[in-house]
């Protein structure tokens, strides 16, 4: 027996993992881009988390989700 029967299937496995979860990184990065909510979406995951929002808050809302870009670097606020 040769250590590199021991090794190479390591190596395969260890590749693998990484590329599997690099792939669904970025698939999930891009899929998060796309994503568009309506006001029904955002009043339903407010009042999941226990607030009730009114229409200028669900307003605020979501001319804030359209102008985040996710990845884009956050403003520091002093």
């Amino acid at each position: 027996m040769s250590m590199w029967n021991y090794i190479i299937p390591i190596l395969t496995l260890v590749v693998g993992l990484v590329g599997g979860f690099s792939i669904g990184v970025w698939y999930l990065k891009r899929q998060m881009t796309n994503m568009q909510m309506d006001e029904k979406q955002l009043q339903q995951i407010a009042r999941s988390m226990g607030m009730n929002l009114n229409q200028k808050q669900l307003n605020q809302m979501t001319r804030r989700m359209q102008n985040t870009k996710p990845g884009a670097p956050k403003k520091k606020k002093y």
